[in-house]
């Protein structure tokens, strides 16, 4: 990077304006020139009418004073008051960092309001940083970057804080203030999605998941050994039970006993429900395996009357069979087509999607060809019976279900391994009976008068909280916790909630302004815009201190108009004290970590 000076005349006057440029390589060996900074005019010997000045604060007054800059090798005017002059030659740029995210991410958390609500439930005190902004700098940074140590961010200018915001024992009293205010949260974000989007929370998506631990968790209670869903059954885990929207709001989450069943889950949280935010008329749209046949009796019950659908497995398409082949087809879509029936109160619907049944085979398909494949060379191979028994079993793990479509003859103990006392076969009648029942869906509601199309819309619906504990696992980092203490736990589990309606903001807003774009993408875009702070030496000894993000790039720009969303004016400049050294690279290593 270097520093340009441009000469223009405007109305008979000579202007020198000044930048910062980079060169950039391009394929085939050509070299272009992109203006990182504007740094705007520093003025000349001109006639006080058109003379510059700026706001700068003096860091050893500790106030604003105005100042017009020259440069050194221009005279100041007489008439010229509060007037410096500064070295261009000696122009440093310093502590390049992220902008771009951690800013956009600050502007979701004041768009929620969560910067007020906070605000008003962590009061400062003696603290010499507010813990609204303790809180934020860990939910920015479990949104963009979790787990990651390092000052590359612009948190402390965002912030208006120095590194004290980032100390250890700092971090952690702040989980401790947060858990007690989560009933207040979720009425604030409901109001807040519905005020920016006009949300609506008739329907209602419940599931469950878990998350494990790394260690002992002697101090936990939650901390049990159950159902890993993270293929993880040798550590402790919790058990998270979330509501969401069909456009992924999440309405609340409850973390319980690792060991905790499914179906126990449900009646707490209707009730809970219930109780924050009034009846009403709700339907939850759940899998097979939460809720309990009690538990949908007493859904229907007259006095409660609480909506339901729910997947059911499909053994229970034989119960009835003969009542569903006398049934017909009813289209309800393009590759979708529905059976009704109604038996005991219960609408039942049978429906039939081709799209899926084509994935559903093709998936089959692929794990039997890839087991074929390793028993035919095992066959070939011949291995001993011990190790023939153990790459089956491998095999067996592999395949899945898809194991059960082959037909395996083996050698018994007192056999040697051979073609005649080893061999393998499909079960062709079992594996078209399977395939002809794929693509099947048997759901069942007491809506009874509902729109069958509705229903199976709704029940596709699910794929959303799927997408929900994906993004908590994947992109926001919530697994493993490393916290021992209980309410420390359950207080990181909050932190990652924070960000997830965060990010399901922003994605709200680009599925208004900019549809196709994800979260993700917007974040890793706005990364290339960086803070940096441009050092100018100036005659008396003293610094002056410019801190600046760096102009977007086309595309970035271009991205910021569709999403309508306009970068903040630059920081007021800063003067420091002659005696400021820049520092080294080991001394910004060693400062404390911003994130």
């Amino acid at each position: 990077m270097f520093l340009r000076s441009t000469n223009r005349k405007k109305d008979g006057k000579n202007h020198r304006y000044f930048s910062i440029v980079e060169n950039r390589r391009l394929p085939g060996d050509k070299t272009v020139q992109r203006t990182v900074l504007y740094l705007g005019e520093i003025n000349d010997q001109q006639q006080a009418a058109w003379r510059k000045t700026l706001d700068v604060f003096d860091e050893d007054a500790q106030c604003y004073t105005r100042m017009s800059l020259f440069p050194h090798d221009r005279e100041i005017p007489v008439d010229a008051l509060d007037s410096v002059q500064v070295k261009l030659s000696g122009l440093e740029l310093r502590r390049p960092r992220v902008f771009g995210n951690c800013w956009l991410a600050c502007e979701l958390w004041q768009q929620l309001g969560l910067d007020e609500f906070w605000q008003q439930r962590l009061p400062e005190a003696r603290e010499a940083v507010s813990w609204e902004k303790v809180l934020r700098l860990l939910v920015v940074n479990r949104l963009l970057d979790p787990g990651s140590e390092f000052v590359d961010s612009a948190m402390d200018e965002l912030l208006e804080t120095d590194f004290a915001v980032a100390e250890k024992d700092r971090l952690y009293r702040c989980l401790d203030r947060v858990l007690k205010h989560k009933p207040e949260l979720f009425v604030w974000l409901k109001q807040k999605w519905a005020d920016l989007f006009h949300a609506d929370f008739e329907v209602l998506l419940y599931d469950l998941t878990s998350t494990y631990f790394e260690g002992e968790m002697e101090q936990n209670p939650k901390a049990k050994r159950g159902y890993s869903r993270d293929k993880r059954p040798d550590c402790l885990q919790l058990v998270i039970a979330l509501v969401v929207t069909p456009d992924g709001f999440p309405l609340a989450y409850e973390v319980m006993n690792g060991n905790t069943s499914d179906r126990t889950t449900l009646p707490d949280f209707l009730k809970k429900i219930e109780s924050t935010y009034g009846k009403a008329r709700r339907v939850w749209v759940m899998d097979r395996g939460v809720p309990s046949e009690a538990i949908l009796q007493g859904m229907r019950e007259p006095e409660r009357q609480t909506f339901y659908l729910v997947g059911t497995p499909k053994s229970r398409i034989h119960q009835h069979e003969k009542k569903w082949l006398d049934l017909p087809w009813q289209k309800v879509r393009d590759s979708v087509e529905v059976k009704l029936y109604q038996h005991e109160g219960e609408l039942y619907v049978l429906a039939k999607s081709q799209g899926r049944q084509a994935k559903e085979n093709a998936m089959r398909r692929k794990r039997l060809a890839r087991l074929l494949r390793k028993l035919r060379a095992m066959r070939k191979s011949l291995p001993k019976r011990d190790q023939l028994l153990l790459r089956i079993g491998a095999a067996k793990k592999e395949a899945g279900r898809a194991f059960g479509f082959v037909k395996i003859q083996l050698p018994s103990t007192d056999q040697a391994v051979m073609r005649e006392t080893f061999s393998f076969q499909v079960d062709k009648a079992k594996l078209k009976a399977s395939e002809q029942r794929d693509g099947h869906y048997l759901l069942r509601s007491n809506l009874t008068g509902e729109d069958p199309a509705v229903l199976w819309t709704r029940y596709v619906q699910l794929t959303q909280i799927e997408s929900v504990f994906r993004s908590l696992k994947s992109e926001l980092g919530i697994r493993p916790i490393y916290h021992q203490l209980e309410h420390r736990a359950d207080a990181h589990v909050l932190i990652a909630f924070l960000a997830y309606c965060l990010q399901v903001t922003l994605k709200n807003r680009l599925m208004i302004h900019a549809p196709g774009l994800t979260p993700a993408a917007v974040f890793e875009k706005l990364a290339t815009i960086q803070m940096v702070e441009v050092w100018i030496p100036m005659l008396d000894g003293r610094w002056l201190i410019l801190p600046r993000h760096t102009q977007p790039e086309r595309d970035v720009q271009v991205l910021l108009n569709q999403i309508q969303i306009t970068l903040p004016s630059q920081p007021p400049p800063r003067i420091k004290a002659a005696q400021v050294t820049p520092l080294t690279q080991k001394q910004v290593a060693d400062q404390p970590s911003l994130w």
